[in-house]
């Protein structure tokens, strides 16, 4: 199954904490078919004055929904992230989220996919249109290309 992570990073080594993440996935979870540039982000959702590198990455998996997101989990804990405190967003040094699996629409107490927020944050789809811009959304039935075009998100999302 082909899937879409977004992998982004504020604390630390941030360059080196996505390139481990990404050959920790290789090894875990599955193929890397293609990654995105890389751009520096404003934080969404909390203040830091740490900016994120982010990217997306396109994969092919044989794991299950599940299955991909424990192996992202166990990616995050390897690489230092400690677990959210609150319910509410903090600095990390590793965020590795399932964007989608396939066309799949799945809602657990755990995961949702496709992301909920994904047409929300100009930090994803702007690297997600650099390896899929033509990719259709399951629910919203607009290819990313046009969910960037609409995006409201007013951070600022430079390309490195």
């Amino acid at each position: 199954m082909n899937v879409f992570l977004g992998i982004g990073s504020n604390i630390g080594d941030k360059l080196q904490h996505i390139e481990a993440s990404l050959a920790l996935l290789q090894q875990k979870a599955g193929t890397i078919k293609k990654v995105s540039a890389f751009y520096e982000t404003e934080p969404w959702g909390f203040q830091s004055d740490d900016t994120f590198l982010n990217i997306v990455a396109e994969i092919e998996t044989c794991l299950s929904p599940s299955d991909l997101f424990a192996a992202c989990k166990n990616i995050e804990n390897k690489l230092g992230r400690e677990q959210k405190k609150a319910n509410a967003y903090q600095s990390r040094p590793i965020d590795i989220d399932v964007l989608f699996y396939g066309n799949e629409i799945l809602k657990t107490e755990q995961l949702a996919i496709p992301h909920p927020l994904i047409q929300e944050r100009l930090f994803v789809l702007q690297p997600f249109c650099d390896i899929a811009p033509d990719f259709l959304h399951p629910i919203l039935h607009e290819k990313m290309s046009v969910l960037l075009e609409k995006c409201a998100d007013k951070n600022w999302v430079k390309k490195i």
